[in-house]
Protein backbone atom coordinates (compact mmCIF):
# COMPACT_ATOMS: atom_id res chain seq x y z
CA UNK A 1 0.00 0.00 0.00
CA UNK A 2 1.12 3.05 -0.79
CA UNK A 3 0.33 6.13 1.83
CA UNK A 4 0.36 9.82 2.10
CA UNK A 5 1.76 10.01 5.76
CA UNK A 6 3.03 6.72 8.02
CA UNK A 7 3.44 7.21 11.90
CA UNK A 8 5.59 4.43 13.02
CA UNK A 9 6.90 2.85 16.09
CA UNK A 10 4.44 5.05 18.78
CA UNK A 11 2.70 3.74 21.73
CA UNK A 12 -0.59 4.49 20.66
CA UNK A 13 -3.39 5.51 22.98
CA UNK A 14 -6.27 5.22 20.19
CA UNK A 15 -9.33 7.06 22.49
CA UNK A 16 -11.26 4.26 23.28
CA UNK A 17 -10.10 4.02 26.79
CA UNK A 18 -8.14 0.72 26.05
CA UNK A 19 -4.76 -0.11 26.80
CA UNK A 20 -1.95 1.25 24.89
CA UNK A 21 0.53 -0.79 22.69
CA UNK A 22 3.12 -0.20 20.33
CA UNK A 23 1.87 0.13 16.50
CA UNK A 24 2.30 1.95 13.19
CA UNK A 25 -0.72 3.97 11.78
CA UNK A 26 -0.83 4.19 7.56
CA UNK A 27 -2.70 7.48 6.14
CA UNK A 28 -4.12 8.18 2.13
CA UNK A 29 -6.98 10.61 1.49
CA UNK A 30 -7.01 12.11 5.19
CA UNK A 31 -7.77 9.02 6.46
CA UNK A 32 -6.58 5.95 8.81
CA UNK A 33 -6.33 2.73 6.33
CA UNK A 34 -4.58 0.92 8.63
CA UNK A 35 -3.62 0.65 11.97
CA UNK A 36 -1.09 -2.29 12.90
CA UNK A 37 -0.16 -3.91 16.39
CA UNK A 38 3.67 -4.38 16.49
CA UNK A 39 5.05 -7.28 18.55
CA UNK A 40 8.84 -6.90 20.32
CA UNK A 41 10.94 -7.09 17.03
CA UNK A 42 8.42 -7.20 14.49
CA UNK A 43 9.95 -4.50 11.36
CA UNK A 44 7.27 -1.30 10.90
CA UNK A 45 4.55 -1.00 8.79
CA UNK A 46 5.32 -1.74 5.47
CA UNK A 47 4.43 0.62 2.08
CA UNK A 48 5.95 3.37 0.90
CA UNK A 49 4.91 6.88 2.54
CA UNK A 50 5.58 10.42 1.47
CA UNK A 51 6.43 10.91 4.36
CA UNK A 52 7.24 8.91 7.51
CA UNK A 53 7.14 10.21 10.91
CA UNK A 54 8.75 8.00 13.44
CA UNK A 55 7.34 7.99 16.55
CA UNK A 56 9.59 6.05 19.13
CA UNK A 57 9.25 7.17 22.73
CA UNK A 58 6.25 9.12 21.98
CA UNK A 59 2.35 9.27 22.55
CA UNK A 60 0.21 8.88 19.26
CA UNK A 61 -2.92 10.25 20.61
CA UNK A 62 -6.73 11.42 18.48
CA UNK A 63 -7.01 14.89 17.80
CA UNK A 64 -8.40 16.53 20.89
CA UNK A 65 -12.31 17.86 20.17
CA UNK A 66 -13.06 21.47 22.74
CA UNK A 67 -16.91 21.83 22.50
CA UNK A 68 -17.08 25.10 24.51
CA UNK A 69 -14.79 27.48 22.38
CA UNK A 70 -16.44 31.10 21.28
CA UNK A 71 -14.22 31.64 18.09
CA UNK A 72 -17.36 32.57 16.11
CA UNK A 73 -15.27 36.29 14.94
CA UNK A 74 -11.57 35.18 15.30
CA UNK A 75 -12.26 32.10 12.81
CA UNK A 76 -13.68 34.66 10.14
CA UNK A 77 -9.82 36.71 10.33
CA UNK A 78 -7.67 33.70 11.83
CA UNK A 79 -6.86 30.73 10.26
CA UNK A 80 -4.54 29.23 13.13
CA UNK A 81 -7.23 30.00 16.08
CA UNK A 82 -4.83 29.92 18.73
CA UNK A 83 -3.94 28.72 21.59
CA UNK A 84 -6.46 25.84 21.10
CA UNK A 85 -4.53 24.63 17.99
CA UNK A 86 -1.77 24.83 20.14
CA UNK A 87 -2.81 22.69 22.43
CA UNK A 88 -3.45 19.09 20.23
CA UNK A 89 -6.87 20.61 19.39
CA UNK A 90 -8.15 19.56 15.97
CA UNK A 91 -11.55 20.50 16.12
CA UNK A 92 -13.44 23.50 17.86
CA UNK A 93 -17.12 23.49 18.35
CA UNK A 94 -18.32 27.46 18.86
CA UNK A 95 -21.55 29.42 19.26
CA UNK A 96 -21.98 28.62 22.76
CA UNK A 97 -23.36 30.48 25.59
CA UNK A 98 -25.99 31.62 23.61
CA UNK A 99 -23.99 34.46 22.17
CA UNK A 100 -22.52 34.55 18.13
CA UNK A 101 -23.01 36.53 15.41
CA UNK A 102 -25.75 34.79 13.07
CA UNK A 103 -28.46 35.71 12.46
CA UNK A 104 -27.53 39.13 11.54
CA UNK A 105 -30.30 42.03 10.31
CA UNK A 106 -27.98 45.03 8.39
CA UNK A 107 -26.93 47.47 10.86
CA UNK A 108 -27.01 45.29 13.99
CA UNK A 109 -23.76 43.90 13.62
CA UNK A 110 -22.00 46.51 16.11
CA UNK A 111 -24.84 45.14 18.47
CA UNK A 112 -24.10 41.63 18.48
CA UNK A 113 -20.33 42.87 18.75
CA UNK A 114 -21.17 44.36 22.25
CA UNK A 115 -22.98 41.39 23.34
CA UNK A 116 -20.27 38.92 22.58
CA UNK A 117 -17.80 41.79 24.46
CA UNK A 118 -20.03 41.90 27.38
CA UNK A 119 -20.25 38.17 27.88
CA UNK A 120 -16.99 36.87 26.75
CA UNK A 121 -14.54 39.61 27.28
CA UNK A 122 -12.92 39.58 23.42
CA UNK A 123 -12.19 43.41 22.59
CA UNK A 124 -14.90 45.04 20.96
CA UNK A 125 -12.63 47.09 18.67
CA UNK A 126 -10.84 43.84 17.63
CA UNK A 127 -14.12 42.41 16.98
CA UNK A 128 -15.06 45.57 14.85
CA UNK A 129 -11.92 45.79 12.57
CA UNK A 130 -11.52 41.97 12.19
CA UNK A 131 -14.74 40.65 11.54
CA UNK A 132 -15.38 40.66 7.78
CA UNK A 133 -19.35 40.05 7.57
CA UNK A 134 -21.02 39.29 4.44
CA UNK A 135 -23.84 37.54 5.68
CA UNK A 136 -27.58 37.68 7.31
CA UNK A 137 -29.01 34.10 7.90
CA UNK A 138 -27.12 31.52 9.62
CA UNK A 139 -26.81 29.51 6.89
CA UNK A 140 -25.02 32.36 5.01
CA UNK A 141 -22.67 32.75 7.99
CA UNK A 142 -22.14 29.12 7.49
CA UNK A 143 -21.38 29.21 3.84
CA UNK A 144 -18.90 32.15 4.63
CA UNK A 145 -16.87 29.97 7.13
CA UNK A 146 -17.31 27.20 5.00
CA UNK A 147 -14.69 29.22 2.38
CA UNK A 148 -12.27 29.38 5.38
CA UNK A 149 -8.97 27.11 5.11
CA UNK A 150 -8.17 26.72 8.63
CA UNK A 151 -5.54 24.95 10.60
CA UNK A 152 -8.40 22.62 12.54
CA UNK A 153 -12.18 21.78 11.72
CA UNK A 154 -14.54 24.13 13.10
CA UNK A 155 -18.51 23.39 14.01
CA UNK A 156 -20.80 25.76 15.32
CA UNK A 157 -24.25 26.25 16.95
CA UNK A 158 -26.72 28.65 16.48
CA UNK A 159 -26.86 30.84 19.33
CA UNK A 160 -30.62 32.16 21.27
CA UNK A 161 -29.10 35.52 21.69
CA UNK A 162 -28.85 36.20 17.88
CA UNK A 163 -31.96 34.67 17.08
CA UNK A 164 -33.73 36.52 19.55
CA UNK A 165 -32.76 39.85 18.46
CA UNK A 166 -33.39 38.60 14.76
CA UNK A 167 -36.84 37.55 15.25
CA UNK A 168 -38.36 39.82 18.19
CA UNK A 169 -35.86 42.91 16.95
CA UNK A 170 -35.17 45.33 20.23
CA UNK A 171 -38.22 43.63 22.06
CA UNK A 172 -35.86 40.43 22.30
CA UNK A 173 -32.72 41.85 22.63
CA UNK A 174 -34.55 43.38 25.48
CA UNK A 175 -35.69 39.63 27.05
CA UNK A 176 -39.28 40.85 26.76
CA UNK A 177 -41.66 38.01 26.93
CA UNK A 178 -42.06 35.87 23.32
CA UNK A 179 -45.44 35.97 21.86
CA UNK A 180 -46.63 33.07 19.46
CA UNK A 181 -45.83 34.73 16.47
CA UNK A 182 -42.22 35.52 17.89
CA UNK A 183 -41.91 31.52 19.07
CA UNK A 184 -43.18 30.22 15.58
CA UNK A 185 -40.16 32.69 13.73
CA UNK A 186 -37.53 31.73 16.19
CA UNK A 187 -38.38 28.03 15.61
CA UNK A 188 -38.18 28.38 11.63
CA UNK A 189 -35.15 30.27 12.21
CA UNK A 190 -33.27 27.19 14.61
CA UNK A 191 -34.80 24.47 12.23
CA UNK A 192 -33.15 26.24 9.23
CA UNK A 193 -29.81 26.47 10.99
CA UNK A 194 -30.16 22.89 12.11
CA UNK A 195 -30.89 21.83 8.20
CA UNK A 196 -27.46 23.91 7.49
CA UNK A 197 -25.73 22.39 9.70
CA UNK A 198 -25.57 23.92 13.21
CA UNK A 199 -23.96 21.40 15.52
CA UNK A 200 -26.43 22.37 18.19
CA UNK A 201 -28.34 25.37 19.60
CA UNK A 202 -26.94 27.59 22.75
CA UNK A 203 -28.83 29.34 25.10
CA UNK A 204 -27.34 31.69 28.37
CA UNK A 205 -29.75 31.73 31.55
CA UNK A 206 -27.41 32.87 34.25
CA UNK A 207 -27.55 36.73 35.64
CA UNK A 208 -23.21 36.71 35.09
CA UNK A 209 -23.71 36.62 31.34
CA UNK A 210 -24.49 40.54 30.12
CA UNK A 211 -24.16 42.74 27.10
CA UNK A 212 -21.56 45.58 27.89
CA UNK A 213 -25.02 48.03 28.79
CA UNK A 214 -25.40 45.12 31.61
CA UNK A 215 -28.78 43.83 29.86
CA UNK A 216 -28.44 40.12 30.65
CA UNK A 217 -28.15 37.90 27.41
CA UNK A 218 -31.20 37.94 25.35
CA UNK A 219 -33.25 34.22 26.31
CA UNK A 220 -31.98 34.50 30.16
CA UNK A 221 -36.02 34.52 30.90
CA UNK A 222 -37.07 32.61 27.91
CA UNK A 223 -40.60 30.82 29.57
CA UNK A 224 -40.95 27.09 29.19
CA UNK A 225 -42.89 27.54 26.13
CA UNK A 226 -40.07 29.37 24.14
CA UNK A 227 -37.73 26.56 25.37
CA UNK A 228 -39.58 23.56 24.16
CA UNK A 229 -40.95 25.26 20.61
CA UNK A 230 -36.99 25.97 19.72
CA UNK A 231 -36.18 22.31 21.08
CA UNK A 232 -38.40 20.58 19.12
CA UNK A 233 -37.19 22.82 15.95
CA UNK A 234 -33.68 21.57 17.07
CA UNK A 235 -35.02 17.92 16.52
CA UNK A 236 -37.11 19.11 13.12
CA UNK A 237 -34.39 20.26 11.76
CA UNK A 238 -32.10 16.71 11.89
CA UNK A 239 -30.86 16.89 15.38
CA UNK A 240 -28.45 18.45 17.65
CA UNK A 241 -27.29 19.52 21.08
CA UNK A 242 -29.19 21.87 23.06
CA UNK A 243 -26.47 23.56 25.20
CA UNK A 244 -26.95 25.76 27.85
CA UNK A 245 -25.51 27.76 30.40
CA UNK A 246 -27.95 27.29 33.14
CA UNK A 247 -30.11 29.74 35.86
CA UNK A 248 -27.46 29.42 38.78
CA UNK A 249 -24.26 28.51 37.01
CA UNK A 250 -22.27 30.97 38.72
CA UNK A 251 -23.81 30.26 42.58
CA UNK A 252 -25.89 33.51 41.89
CA UNK A 253 -29.27 31.03 42.74
CA UNK A 254 -28.41 27.55 44.52
CA UNK A 255 -32.25 26.84 44.05
CA UNK A 256 -32.08 27.43 40.38
CA UNK A 257 -29.97 24.50 39.16
CA UNK A 258 -32.54 21.79 40.39
CA UNK A 259 -35.42 23.65 38.23
CA UNK A 260 -33.47 23.79 35.18
CA UNK A 261 -32.99 20.13 35.32
CA UNK A 262 -36.01 19.21 35.30
CA UNK A 263 -37.45 20.70 32.25
CA UNK A 264 -34.10 19.99 30.58
CA UNK A 265 -34.81 16.35 31.34
CA UNK A 266 -38.64 16.44 29.70
CA UNK A 267 -37.02 18.15 27.05
CA UNK A 268 -34.51 15.24 26.44
CA UNK A 269 -37.04 12.98 26.86
CA UNK A 270 -39.28 14.59 24.59
CA UNK A 271 -37.25 15.64 21.32
CA UNK A 272 -34.12 12.54 22.02
CA UNK A 273 -31.41 15.17 21.72
CA UNK A 274 -28.46 15.39 23.95
CA UNK A 275 -28.47 18.16 26.21
CA UNK A 276 -25.42 19.52 27.66
CA UNK A 277 -25.23 22.31 30.56
CA UNK A 278 -22.24 23.76 32.41
CA UNK A 279 -21.52 22.72 35.95
CA UNK A 280 -19.27 23.56 38.42
CA UNK A 281 -18.73 23.79 42.41
CA UNK A 282 -20.09 26.93 43.81
CA UNK A 283 -19.00 27.98 47.58
CA UNK A 284 -22.35 28.98 48.20
CA UNK A 285 -23.21 25.60 48.32
CA UNK A 286 -20.19 23.10 47.90
CA UNK A 287 -21.77 19.88 47.23
CA UNK A 288 -24.47 20.96 45.02
CA UNK A 289 -23.12 19.49 41.70
CA UNK A 290 -23.15 16.19 43.30
CA UNK A 291 -26.78 16.53 42.87
CA UNK A 292 -26.92 17.93 39.61
CA UNK A 293 -24.25 14.84 38.60
CA UNK A 294 -27.10 12.27 40.02
CA UNK A 295 -30.08 13.97 38.51
CA UNK A 296 -28.23 13.48 35.06
CA UNK A 297 -27.46 9.92 35.77
CA UNK A 298 -31.02 9.44 36.52
CA UNK A 299 -31.88 11.12 33.96
CA UNK A 300 -29.94 8.92 31.08
CA UNK A 301 -31.52 5.92 33.17
CA UNK A 302 -34.61 7.14 32.22
CA UNK A 303 -33.77 7.84 28.52
CA UNK A 304 -33.24 11.80 28.62
CA UNK A 305 -29.69 12.74 26.99
CA UNK A 306 -28.33 15.01 29.64
CA UNK A 307 -24.83 15.56 29.96
CA UNK A 308 -22.83 18.06 32.86
CA UNK A 309 -20.02 19.99 30.67
CA UNK A 310 -17.48 20.11 33.47
CA UNK A 311 -14.06 21.87 33.69
CA UNK A 312 -10.71 20.45 34.02
CA UNK A 313 -9.43 22.77 36.74
CA UNK A 314 -10.87 25.66 38.76
CA UNK A 315 -12.84 27.88 37.19
CA UNK A 316 -12.24 31.63 37.79
CA UNK A 317 -9.61 34.23 36.66
CA UNK A 318 -6.17 35.17 36.52
CA UNK A 319 -4.99 38.57 37.85
CA UNK A 320 -1.50 40.47 37.08
CA UNK A 321 -0.25 44.19 36.12
CA UNK A 322 -1.11 42.66 32.30
CA UNK A 323 -4.82 42.54 32.86
CA UNK A 324 -6.84 43.01 35.71
CA UNK A 325 -5.66 43.66 39.27
CA UNK A 326 -6.21 45.31 42.59
CA UNK A 327 -4.47 48.96 41.77
CA UNK A 328 -6.30 49.86 38.84
CA UNK A 329 -8.29 52.54 40.59
CA UNK A 330 -5.27 54.12 42.34
CA UNK A 331 -4.52 57.40 41.05
CA UNK A 332 -0.66 56.91 40.17
CA UNK A 333 -1.45 53.71 38.47
CA UNK A 334 -4.20 55.48 36.29
CA UNK A 335 -1.77 57.89 35.92
CA UNK A 336 1.21 56.01 34.15
CA UNK A 337 -1.25 53.55 32.23
CA UNK A 338 -2.40 56.38 30.25
CA UNK A 339 1.61 58.20 30.07
CA UNK A 340 3.45 54.88 28.93
CA UNK A 341 3.40 52.13 27.06
CA UNK A 342 3.75 48.58 28.33
CA UNK A 343 7.19 48.35 28.44
CA UNK A 344 7.88 51.47 30.59
CA UNK A 345 4.97 50.94 32.40
CA UNK A 346 6.55 47.76 33.93
CA UNK A 347 9.75 49.43 34.35
CA UNK A 348 8.00 52.11 36.33
CA UNK A 349 5.78 50.28 38.49
CA UNK A 350 8.90 48.55 39.64
CA UNK A 351 10.50 52.04 41.20
CA UNK A 352 10.15 52.12 44.81
CA UNK A 353 8.70 55.76 45.02
CA UNK A 354 5.94 54.31 42.24
CA UNK A 355 5.46 51.33 44.36
CA UNK A 356 4.89 53.38 47.54
CA UNK A 357 2.44 55.80 45.95
CA UNK A 358 0.38 52.91 44.65
CA UNK A 359 0.19 51.32 47.76
CA UNK A 360 -0.79 54.16 49.86
CA UNK A 361 -3.07 55.40 47.64
CA UNK A 362 -7.05 55.22 48.28
CA UNK A 363 -9.31 54.12 45.27
CA UNK A 364 -10.74 56.53 42.85
CA UNK A 365 -14.13 55.73 41.60
CA UNK A 366 -14.63 52.89 38.55
CA UNK A 367 -14.41 54.68 34.73
CA UNK A 368 -17.78 54.12 33.70
CA UNK A 369 -16.22 54.08 29.95
CA UNK A 370 -13.98 51.09 30.70
CA UNK A 371 -15.14 47.82 30.36
CA UNK A 372 -15.38 45.47 33.81
CA UNK A 373 -13.56 48.83 35.49
CA UNK A 374 -15.34 48.42 38.63
CA UNK A 375 -15.31 44.73 38.92
CA UNK A 376 -11.34 43.91 40.28
CA UNK A 377 -11.01 45.94 42.98
CA UNK A 378 -11.90 43.34 45.35
CA UNK A 379 -8.80 41.29 44.94
CA UNK A 380 -7.75 43.39 47.52
CA UNK A 381 -10.03 42.07 49.74
CA UNK A 382 -9.51 38.01 48.77
CA UNK A 383 -5.86 37.95 49.25
CA UNK A 384 -7.02 34.72 51.39
CA UNK A 385 -7.80 33.29 48.10
CA UNK A 386 -4.94 34.56 45.68
CA UNK A 387 -2.24 32.38 45.04
CA UNK A 388 0.86 33.14 42.69
CA UNK A 389 0.28 30.78 39.68
CA UNK A 390 3.93 30.36 38.87
CA UNK A 391 6.52 28.98 36.44
CA UNK A 392 5.20 25.51 36.21
CA UNK A 393 1.93 27.55 36.63
CA UNK A 394 0.14 25.16 39.65
CA UNK A 395 -3.29 25.22 39.32
CA UNK A 396 -3.98 23.25 42.75
CA UNK A 397 -1.82 25.47 45.01
CA UNK A 398 -1.67 24.91 48.84
CA UNK A 399 -3.01 26.99 51.74
CA UNK A 400 0.40 28.10 52.52
CA UNK A 401 0.36 29.68 49.43
CA UNK A 402 -2.22 32.60 49.45
CA UNK A 403 -1.00 35.98 49.42
CA UNK A 404 -1.93 35.84 53.07
CA UNK A 405 0.42 33.15 53.98
CA UNK A 406 3.46 34.64 51.37
CA UNK A 407 2.44 37.95 53.59
CA UNK A 408 2.77 36.60 56.89
CA UNK A 409 6.02 35.12 55.84
CA UNK A 410 7.50 37.85 54.43
CA UNK A 411 6.15 40.15 57.01
CA UNK A 412 4.44 42.81 55.58
CA UNK A 413 0.79 43.40 54.63
CA UNK A 414 -1.12 41.57 52.09
CA UNK A 415 -1.18 43.91 49.49
CA UNK A 416 2.13 44.66 49.09
CA UNK A 417 2.69 41.31 48.56
CA UNK A 418 0.54 41.26 45.99
CA UNK A 419 2.29 43.92 44.10
CA UNK A 420 5.33 42.52 44.70
CA UNK A 421 4.21 38.75 43.48
CA UNK A 422 2.75 40.88 40.15
CA UNK A 423 6.09 42.60 39.78
CA UNK A 424 7.91 39.18 38.93
CA UNK A 425 8.80 38.51 35.31
CA UNK A 426 8.85 41.76 34.41
CA UNK A 427 5.68 42.57 36.00
CA UNK A 428 3.98 39.74 33.92
CA UNK A 429 3.54 37.35 37.08
CA UNK A 430 -0.16 36.37 37.16
CA UNK A 431 -2.46 35.58 40.50
CA UNK A 432 -4.80 32.87 39.90
CA UNK A 433 -8.16 33.46 42.08
CA UNK A 434 -10.24 30.67 41.51
CA UNK A 435 -13.77 31.20 42.50
CA UNK A 436 -15.18 28.27 41.53
CA UNK A 437 -14.31 24.77 41.99
CA UNK A 438 -12.04 25.16 44.73
CA UNK A 439 -14.24 24.94 47.31
CA UNK A 440 -12.21 22.41 49.20
CA UNK A 441 -8.78 23.76 48.54
CA UNK A 442 -8.25 20.91 45.99
CA UNK A 443 -9.00 19.33 43.21
CA UNK A 444 -10.92 16.18 44.26
CA UNK A 445 -14.33 17.61 43.74
CA UNK A 446 -13.02 18.14 39.73
CA UNK A 447 -11.48 14.47 39.52
CA UNK A 448 -14.58 13.28 40.64
CA UNK A 449 -17.07 15.08 37.77
CA UNK A 450 -14.51 13.93 35.47
CA UNK A 451 -14.67 10.00 36.25
CA UNK A 452 -18.41 10.85 36.38
CA UNK A 453 -20.66 8.71 33.84
CA UNK A 454 -22.34 11.42 32.55
CA UNK A 455 -20.05 14.05 32.35
CA UNK A 456 -17.99 15.77 29.51
CA UNK A 457 -15.29 17.72 28.74
CA UNK A 458 -15.83 21.17 27.98
CA UNK A 459 -15.79 24.98 29.71
CA UNK A 460 -12.36 26.08 27.84
CA UNK A 461 -13.79 29.23 26.40
CA UNK A 462 -11.26 28.69 23.90
CA UNK A 463 -11.09 32.47 22.35
CA UNK A 464 -13.20 34.35 24.76
CA UNK A 465 -12.36 36.27 28.29
CA UNK A 466 -8.88 37.44 26.89
CA UNK A 467 -7.97 39.39 29.83
CA UNK A 468 -8.68 37.13 32.41
CA UNK A 469 -8.16 33.29 31.65
CA UNK A 470 -6.70 31.44 28.72
CA UNK A 471 -8.17 27.74 29.71
CA UNK A 472 -7.95 26.85 25.70
CA UNK A 473 -4.88 24.79 27.62
CA UNK A 474 -6.95 22.57 28.83
CA UNK A 475 -5.96 19.47 26.89
CA UNK A 476 -2.32 19.62 27.81
CA UNK A 477 -3.18 20.19 31.61
CA UNK A 478 -5.49 17.20 31.50
CA UNK A 479 -1.93 15.38 30.22
CA UNK A 480 0.35 17.31 32.65
CA UNK A 481 -1.71 17.52 35.77
CA UNK A 482 -4.16 14.65 35.22
CA UNK A 483 -2.15 11.86 33.83
CA UNK A 484 1.50 12.90 35.09
CA UNK A 485 2.22 15.20 37.76
CA UNK A 486 -0.31 15.47 40.13
CA UNK A 487 0.46 15.02 43.97
CA UNK A 488 -2.05 15.94 46.00
CA UNK A 489 -4.37 13.38 44.92
CA UNK A 490 -5.69 10.81 42.31
CA UNK A 491 -3.75 11.03 39.23
CA UNK A 492 -6.47 9.74 35.98
CA UNK A 493 -5.20 7.14 33.68
CA UNK A 494 -3.66 8.42 30.52
CA UNK A 495 -6.21 6.13 28.37
CA UNK A 496 -9.19 7.85 30.27
CA UNK A 497 -7.92 11.31 29.89
CA UNK A 498 -7.50 10.87 26.01
CA UNK A 499 -11.00 9.50 25.66
CA UNK A 500 -12.18 12.25 27.63
CA UNK A 501 -11.28 14.90 25.42
CA UNK A 502 -11.48 12.77 21.71
CA UNK A 503 -13.78 10.39 21.50
CA UNK A 504 -16.52 11.41 24.14
CA UNK A 505 -16.67 15.27 23.34
CA UNK A 506 -16.83 13.98 19.26
CA UNK A 507 -19.50 11.57 19.54
CA UNK A 508 -21.56 14.11 21.93
CA UNK A 509 -22.22 16.86 18.93
CA UNK A 510 -22.51 13.27 16.48
CA UNK A 511 -18.76 13.55 15.29
CA UNK A 512 -18.42 10.07 15.03
CA UNK A 513 -16.21 10.07 12.04
CA UNK A 514 -13.27 11.59 15.00
CA UNK A 515 -11.93 11.00 18.01
CA UNK A 516 -10.33 7.75 17.65
CA UNK A 517 -7.49 5.53 16.07
CA UNK A 518 -8.93 3.23 13.88
CA UNK A 519 -9.36 2.49 10.28
CA UNK A 520 -11.86 4.33 8.55
CA UNK A 521 -11.63 7.27 10.75
CA UNK A 522 -10.65 10.80 10.00
CA UNK A 523 -6.54 11.12 10.64
CA UNK A 524 -6.82 13.81 12.92
CA UNK A 525 -3.34 13.03 15.48
CA UNK A 526 -1.24 14.23 18.02
CA UNK A 527 2.13 12.61 18.25
CA UNK A 528 3.58 13.79 21.72
CA UNK A 529 6.36 13.89 23.63
CA UNK A 530 4.72 13.29 27.39
CA UNK A 531 8.02 13.08 29.13
CA UNK A 532 8.60 16.49 28.04
CA UNK A 533 5.34 17.78 27.68
CA UNK A 534 5.17 21.25 29.48
CA UNK A 535 2.21 23.69 29.71
CA UNK A 536 4.21 27.50 30.16
CA UNK A 537 2.78 30.27 31.97
CA UNK A 538 -0.26 32.22 30.35
CA UNK A 539 1.37 35.61 29.13
CA UNK A 540 -0.34 38.93 27.79
CA UNK A 541 -0.35 39.29 23.85
CA UNK A 542 -1.30 41.87 21.93
CA UNK A 543 -1.85 40.03 18.59
CA UNK A 544 -5.42 40.49 17.86
CA UNK A 545 -7.06 43.30 15.53
CA UNK A 546 -7.03 46.83 16.68
CA UNK A 547 -4.02 45.53 18.67
CA UNK A 548 -6.21 44.20 21.17
CA UNK A 549 -4.60 42.15 23.67
CA UNK A 550 -5.22 38.75 25.08
CA UNK A 551 -3.91 35.81 27.50
CA UNK A 552 -2.17 32.79 25.44
CA UNK A 553 -0.83 29.81 27.13
CA UNK A 554 1.88 27.87 25.13
CA UNK A 555 3.31 24.72 25.65
CA UNK A 556 6.21 22.05 24.00
CA UNK A 557 6.05 19.10 23.94
CA UNK A 558 3.97 18.17 21.11
CA UNK A 559 5.99 16.62 18.07
CA UNK A 560 3.09 16.68 15.57
CA UNK A 561 0.09 17.43 15.23
CA UNK A 562 -1.99 16.25 11.64
CA UNK A 563 -5.70 17.60 10.32
CA UNK A 564 -6.60 15.52 7.90
CA UNK A 565 -3.77 13.62 7.31
CA UNK A 566 -1.58 16.71 7.24
CA UNK A 567 0.93 18.06 9.71
CA UNK A 568 -0.47 21.04 10.50
CA UNK A 569 2.04 21.79 13.61
CA UNK A 570 5.74 20.41 14.12
CA UNK A 571 7.68 20.78 17.51
CA UNK A 572 4.48 23.32 18.30
CA UNK A 573 5.63 25.31 15.31
CA UNK A 574 2.98 26.42 12.54
CA UNK A 575 3.59 24.49 9.09
CA UNK A 576 1.70 26.83 7.30
CA UNK A 577 -0.78 23.98 6.32
CA UNK A 578 -4.53 24.75 6.38
CA UNK A 579 -6.39 21.26 5.58
CA UNK A 580 -9.22 22.40 8.00
CA UNK A 581 -12.75 23.39 7.37
CA UNK A 582 -16.18 23.60 8.84
CA UNK A 583 -17.99 20.67 10.03
CA UNK A 584 -21.61 20.62 9.32
CA UNK A 585 -24.18 18.59 11.45
CA UNK A 586 -25.83 15.64 10.54
CA UNK A 587 -28.42 16.80 8.54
Amino acid sequence: MVFDLKITGGTVVDGTGADRFLGDIGIAGGTIVEVRRRGPGDPPLEGAAAETLDATGTIVAPGFVDIHTHYDGQVSWDDLLEPSSGHGVTTVVMGNCGVGFAPVRPGREEWLIELMEGVEDIPGAALSEGISWGWESYADYLDVIGGRKLAIDVGSQIAHGTVRAYAMGERGARNEPATPDDIAAMSRIVREAAEAGALGFSSSRTLAHRAIDGEPVPGTFAAEDELFALGRALADGGGAVFELAPQGAAGEDIVAPGKELEWMRRLGAEIDCALSFALIQVDADPNLWREQLEISAAAHEAGSRLYPQVAARPFGMLLGFPGHHAFTHRPTYRRLAAECDREELAARLAEPAVRAAILAEDDLPPDPDVLFDGMFAFAQHAVDRLYPLGDPPDYEPTPDRTVTAIAAERGVDPLTAMYDLMLENGAGAMLLLPLYNYADGNHDAIREMLTHPAGVLGLSDGGAHCSMICDASYPTFLLTHWARDRSRGDRLPLEYVIRKQAHDTAQLFGLTDRGTIAVGKKADLNVIDLDALTLHPPRMVYDLPAGGHRLVQGASGYVATIVGGVVTRRDGVDTGARPGRLVRGAR
